[in-house]
């Protein structure tokens, strides 16, 4: 909170424990950017730092981070009618400048020698003066490096690899090489830097715009020239590149526009800058050249030059020939208000000459995924459009195709919005629609589903509710009469697809919400709100013919709450869940009445009443569970709850995360245990030990977690895919499984549920508020749980031999590793696929506690082997000189 209210004078601050708390903030926003490069929303952030601390990020703080250059880069972005932001890792500060002699050494030192020719002489070097050739170059290098480049390695490379001499003053100032590469300075001298290359494609924006300014005194002196170079080109000839939707990360698009679903027009928002270099460059071609020829023989799909309004030239395609007009489709998009069939005079249309042809079209069609066969409803397109046009959204890509197939997530709020799940809501029957009224009492109602905030799920009798009971029927007879029903298999599940599952003999409609590998994931049944974890072989395609009847009925599940339970409730205990469970599930029906509405959260407070109690209030599910002692916490309590999919839900804690905000005090707890000497554990029933590489011999590795060159895990990687269908197999087993007491002991092996994934752990320690510290025995981190995510191991899981391999570098020496040199290794090791040679093992009465002293390889470059160690001991010197 001091942070809050001194946050904006931060910048002004230079001691004192107020500077100390920024800098610690600042360092973590900086890691945060350096895990995503291609950029951060600004409204995402607070999340985002709350997941990683479990501290709450000031609004303040996001106030001030364009005052902080050092930090990060600010890009404002507008976002339908607000105003965002996208966070990039900062430029850097300048480096320290050079005393006269030295730079007039280092100006000897680059004339005395060769020195690349693509580097203009004789002149101020700023970062237009570097040819996009001589970056290009630069970048090549970089991009055999992925793990970063030490800024005075690079000279010599360059040099081996083109046999010219790299320029010392651009190393003497690599800000002239930001607009190409990441330069991150894990230190105060300038030039020990690491150097990445940046995202293709702002690479390849950047080296357009320096090109541009190399250029623009000569774009009218070589227009002629290009004219003539063109002459002999043929219309049916001109290709030009596809644009490139990245393979992996995170990808922002806006919509532009929409025909249907299956037709929804899209730019990436990092479009390419290369756009304004093709504005200029057209319009001094077509505008200065008198010569220039019109367009001949047009012909439908033909892609032309047109002169369009406010002395625009823009690439067009032909879609149509009506007279001595043409309609044409803009392809280039420079102003989003126009309409972008336009419909063209013959005479302003142009030959498209062949320099103009090498960008990609900044557009591209894809289609929005679950909407595919609804693509034309005219509700449904309305919704879309009224939901996403001109608007930024993230994507997820789930087919690579010439029209790939789309996720839209709306990600400007708290929570992000499956925009494609959204949409598909407009096509409910209205009718079928239930609106609980207040003050209105409802009988025969069924209670279906209790979470362990309390809050619960009702089915009230309604016309929608036999609507669904008739369709869910229709389908019960037509996959009774199909003799194969495996053509129905869900191949492409996604979030927010809507499909069916078996349930108690019987269809269930489910709607999936996490998917946790390729074989299992997370549900909602529409109808119950009860959540499970299913195979998804299990899972099965709604029929065509039935599709749109039974995607019309909305959920006929409301949520609940109890009305007027003590304020002070906060989260419930176990006994209080466990009543309320037992009281509600084990009864056919109750009586409701409705007392309030929160629209805002979707869900009603209510009182519920056995038939045999309605309406007396004292008598009340909601009176009865207040006067109970159920709100103690108690710390040895565990549930013991029906398995997920049947009538009754599993009951989870999901509202223990919310002790992760006042965790201060625990996480202290948590490191001194972690800290405690480990006790030999009984070997029964412990899986066999992790057989090893010979000393000297090679064996392929994936690093897990890396500290510093002193500590660091690693997996062995012929194993990785045993691990894989593990924990599938407990995802699968624990989620439907009974919860079953667990007597909790230090050093004893468990399952534990860490981000909706189970692992094998050993209990570290027993810590205050209900948690434990674990080690996870096959990734080597050390984690902390609620005792309620804990159930016993079982021996099927108890054979796979632990994969987390305890390890130190060698050909170091071991030291006091310094936070620059565990960065440095960190980004060179952590999450990759390497090669180790084991020099010595360290054994140990537990196999987790056992040791190995290695030699780690990067193997990854098709020509060069990277020790690890000769990277490390280079660092050490290098930063030995800081001192």
């Amino acid at each position: 909170d001091n942070l809050n209210t001194s946050i904006a004078e931060t910048h002004t601050v230079a001691s004192g424990p107020s500077a100390a708390h920024v800098n610690e903030v600042q360092s973590r926003i900086k890691e945060i950017l350096s895990k995503c490069s291609s950029g951060v929303w600004v409204s995402k952030m607070p999340q985002i730092y709350r997941e990683m601390y479990w501290e709450e990020l000031s609004t303040a703080v996001l106030r001030q981070l364009e005052n902080w250059p050092h930090v990060c880069t600010v890009e404002k972005v507008h976002r339908g009618d607000q105003m965002d932001g996208l966070l990039y890792p900062a430029k850097k500060i300048p480096p320290i400048a050079k005393s006269d002699t030295e730079q007039e050494k280092a100006r000897q030192n680059v004339t005395s020698s060769k020195v690349d020719p693509l580097l203009k002489p004789n002149m101020e070097t700023t970062p237009a003066s570097l040819s996009s050739d001589f970056k290009q170059k630069v970048v090549n290098i970089l991009l055999k490096y992925s793990s970063g480049l030490w800024a005075n390695a690079l000279p010599k490379l360059y040099q081996d690899t083109y046999q010219v001499k790299f320029p010392e003053d651009v190393l003497n100032n690599l800000e002239l090489l930001s607009d190409v590469c990441i330069v991150d300075y894990v230190s105060e001298i300038p030039r020990k830097a690491i150097l990445y290359a940046k995202p293709q494609r702002r690479i390849d924006e950047n080296l357009n715009v320096t090109e541009k300014v190399r250029r623009h005194d000569g774009v009218k002196a070589t227009a002629e020239q290009q004219y003539e170079e063109s002459k002999d080109q043929h219309p049916e000839n001109i290709t030009v590149p596809p644009l490139i939707i990245p393979s992996e990360g995170s990808v922002s698009v806006m919509v532009l526009e929409l025909k249907n679903t299956n037709e929804v027009l899209i730019r990436q928002v990092y479009y390419s800058s290369a756009q304004e270099q093709m504005e200029d460059d057209m319009k001094a071609y077509y505008s200065q050249n008198s010569t220039v020829s019109l367009a001949q023989s047009l012909s439908v799909g033909q892609l032309v030059a047109v002169h369009a309004e406010e002395d625009a030239w823009l690439r067009a395609r032909i879609i149509s020939l009506e007279d001595k007009r043409i309609k044409a489709s803009n392809y280039f998009f420079w102003h989003l208000k126009k309409d972008l069939k336009q419909s063209c005079i013959l005479d302003t249309v142009y030959k498209l000459q062949k320099q103009f042809n090498s960008l990609p079209f900044q557009a591209a069609k894809c289609k929005l995924a679950g909407l595919e066969v609804f693509c034309d409803d005219p509700v449904l397109v309305k919704t879309v459009e009224s939901q996403t046009c001109s608007k930024i959204f993230a994507v997820e890509i789930l087919e690579k195709s010439d029209i790939p197939l789309l996720v839209l997530y709306d990600t400007s709020g708290e929570d992000d919005i499956n925009i494609n799940a959204t949409c598909l809501k407009a096509l409910y029957d209205k009718s079928l629609e239930l609106h609980l009224q207040v003050d209105a009492l409802y009988t025969n109602v069924r209670v279906t589903s209790v979470f362990s905030d309390g809050s619960l799920y009702c089915q009230v009798p309604s016309k929608g509710l036999s609507r669904l009971s008739e369709i869910l029927q229709k389908l019960e007879d037509y996959f009774h009469y199909k003799t194969q029903t495996s053509e129905f298999n869900v191949s492409l599940p996604f979030c927010g697809k809507i499909c069916l599952f078996p349930s108690k003999g019987k269809w269930a409609r489910v709607e999936i919400r996490i998917i946790h590998t390729r074989r299992a994931l997370d549900v909602q049944f529409m109808d119950t709100g009860t959540v499970a974890t299913v195979k998804v072989s299990e899972l099965r395609e709604i029929p065509p013919q039935f599709l749109r009847e039974v995607i019309a009925i909305p959920p006929q599940a409301i949520k609940c709450c109890l009305a007027d339970l003590p304020p002070n409730t906060g989260m419930w205990t176990p006994d209080a869940v466990l009543w309320l469970r037992d009281t509600v599930m084990n009864c056919p029906e109750f009586s409701m009445k409705v007392v309030k509405q929160d629209g805002s959260k979707g869900i009603a407070h209510v009182y519920l009443f056995a038939p045999e109690n309605f309406p007396d209030m004292d008598h009340s599910v909601n009176r009865q569970i207040k006067n109970a002692d159920l709100w103690k916490h108690q710390k040895d309590v565990f549930l013991s709850v029906a398995p997920s999919g049947t009538s009754s839900t599993k009951v989870t804690s999901d509202a223990v995360s919310a002790l992760r905000l006042t965790s201060g005090r625990l996480e202290k707890s948590f490191s001194d245990s972690a800290r405690e000497p480990s006790s030999a554990v009984s070997t029964i029933d412990m899986p066999p030990p992790l057989p090893l590489s010979k000393t000297g011999e090679l064996m392929d590795v994936y690093v897990s977690v890396a500290c510093h060159p002193g500590h660091f895990i690693v997996q062995p990687w012929k194993e990785l895919h045993n691990l894989e269908a593990l924990m599938e197999e407990m995802i699968l087993y624990y989620s439907r499984a009974e919860e079953k007491p667990v007597n909790i002991e230090k050093n004893k092996l468990y399952a534990a549920k860490i981000e909706n994934q189970w692992y094998r752990v050993i209990i570290k320690g027993i810590l205050r508020n209900g948690f434990l510290s674990v080690y996870e025995l096959d990734y080597g981190k050390h984690e902390f749980v609620s005792i309620e995510k804990v159930q016993p191991l079982m021996d099927t899981f108890r054979k796979l031999p632990f994969q987390a391999i305890t390890a130190q570098l060698a050909g170091v020496k071991s030291q006091q590793w310094s936070e620059e040199a565990s960065i440095v290794f960190r980004n060179l090791v952590e999450k990759k696929p390497l090669v180790a040679q084991i020099q010595a093992v360290n054994e140990s009465t537990n196999s987790w506690d056992r040791k190995i002293v290695t030699f780690l390889v990067d193997t990854s470059l098709p020509d060069t082997d990277i020790w690890i160690h000769d990277f490390v001991s280079q660092s050490l010197v290098e930063f030995s000189k800081d001192d």
